[in-house]
């Protein structure tokens, strides 16, 4: 689903904006499922500020960015890091999510990605040239009615990939050394055990063992030969805060994290299966309570929350739960009630939680709600300009206090963000036509009129 699709699916759907809102973006050539969630972007935010900080990077504009995938794995690009959902959902504790942060973390710091970069195109180059000698090798034999020669230069052919391979593998694991040695150094120096990244790699060894072949992306991409998960345990040991074990607040929210993850993925049999041991677990039952959210079961719903949120009354992101389950019940008063609760215990003023409280006061059709939701909506967007369904949603609210003008250019805004150039261009044209000439809001709109798409090279 590319970035206009899905602002017109959501748009369509006429839902807030809600958790999980699925984008995508631009990321190592592909279209990534990108997952925005207030919640799980501030707790893996409070994971990494430290390790960034300890690995000199917390000056570089490094983000976080969650892809929808059930699998565990993790990787780098650009000033990104990329982790799975399943990621969040498989490991047990918060120590294990900060330990693959540590690791690409000494990545990033180690400039690796650029330098793999350039192994690639030399193992691409390797390829190629083999495979040109095999085939000269080949053709010669066939010529001379060398039969021995022409297989020989076809073996030449098939071998040389294969040898670049194994070429950009060895270099691969010798990165991947060096960032375990750099993650374990950014543990250390934040006093925080090495003992999770020890736990995530002998769980894909002995896993791989019982299936007989590596199939999870994290082995594909971090090669876990024997002598790394040696040298790992060796490093961890050492450290003096091996055996730490995380502070009962944040298991606690890893823990609500895991049962959001294991409600939107798999619904109650996964948040079932997630906490089989602990099924008492606050996670476990605010699994439950979404389950039973999108299953369209708002009574229960609001219960398993009212009765999180009395042992919980201060998180925000069970406010921003109860304000979802409001609003899907046609209770939209209630729901920015519990929006605007919600934004202000937010310590990290979400632009998801307050375009969701802009959008609670545009769902009550009221004139002036639709002003309250416009104020909302634009510091949501100041703050957080990649919330894509926001601009549907303040061009509605512009739209419903009779400001056409603004509500179109808000969409070309919207769309020029999202990469739909042509369509941005459209409202833009509409808007210059009804705004007042040389305004800060024509000058918007006449920018994106006159904007050229890069060219190709």
């Amino acid at each position: 689903m590319t970035i206009g699709q899905n602002m017109k699916a959501v748009a369509a759907a006429g839902i807030a904006i809600v958790l999980w809102t699925m984008t995508a973006i631009s990321a190592s050539a592909q279209n990534l499922p990108i997952v925005r969630d207030a919640e799980i972007e501030a707790l893996l935010t409070d994971y990494a500020t430290p390790i960034f900080k300890a690995a000199g990077i917390s000056r570089k504009g490094i983000e976080i960015v969650l892809i929808n995938s059930p699998t565990f794995n993790a990787f780098v690009d650009g000033r990104r890091i990329f982790i799975n959902t399943g990621t969040i959902e498989t490991a047990e504790t918060p120590n294990e999510i900060v330990g693959v942060i540590a690791h690409e973390s000494g990545h990033l710091a180690g400039g690796h990605q650029y330098r793999l970069r350039e192994q690639i195109a030399r193992a691409k180059t390797l390829a190629v040239v083999g495979s040109l000698i095999g085939l000269g090798a080949a053709a010669g034999g066939g010529i001379g009615g060398l039969d021995g020669a022409a297989k020989s230069g076809a073996g030449l052919a098939t071998a040389a990939p294969s040898i670049a391979m194994r070429s950009l593998l060895s270099y691969k694991r010798g990165e991947e050394i060096t960032a375990d040695q750099a993650a374990v150094k950014y543990l250390n120096a934040t006093g925080q055990s090495a003992k999770g990244m020890l736990d995530t790699f002998k769980r894909f060894s002995q896993e791989s063992v019982l299936a007989g072949v590596n199939v999870n992306p994290y082995e594909l991409s971090h090669p876990l030969p024997v002598d790394r998960i040696a040298l790992m345990e060796e490093l961890a040991r050492k450290s003096p805060y091996f055996d730490k074990s995380d502070p009962p607040a944040l298991q606690l929210r890893h823990d609500m994290a895991r049962g959001k993850v294991a409600a939107y993925s798999g619904g109650a049999p996964e948040v079932a299966r997630i906490f089989r041991d602990d099924p008492s677990n606050p996670g476990a039952r605010y699994g439950k309570a979404i389950s039973s959210y999108l299953r369209g079961n708002v009574t229960s719903a609001l219960k398993d929350i009212d009765g999180l949120l009395a042992q919980q009354p201060n998180n925000p992101y069970l406010h921003e739960m109860k304000g979802e389950i409001l609003l899907k019940a046609r209770q939209p008063k209630k729901a920015a009630a519990s929006f605007a609760k919600a934004a202000k215990l937010d310590r990290r003023n979400s632009g998801i939680i307050q375009a969701q409280l802009g959008f609670a006061y545009l769902s009550t059709g009221e004139p002036a709600q639709a002003k309250k939701a416009i104020k909302e909506l634009r510091a949501a967007l100041s703050s957080d300009p990649y919330n894509f369904a926001a601009y549907d949603y303040l061009s509605r609210a512009y739209a419903q206090n009779d400001d056409i003008a603004n509500a179109e250019l808000t969409q070309a805004e919207g769309n020029f963000i999202a990469g739909n150039i042509d369509d941005a261009k459209r409202f833009a044209i509409r808007a210059l036509m009804k705004l007042p000439k040389g305004t800060p809001a024509w000058q918007r709109a006449d920018d994106i009129v006159k904007y050229n798409k890069p060219k190709k090279k």
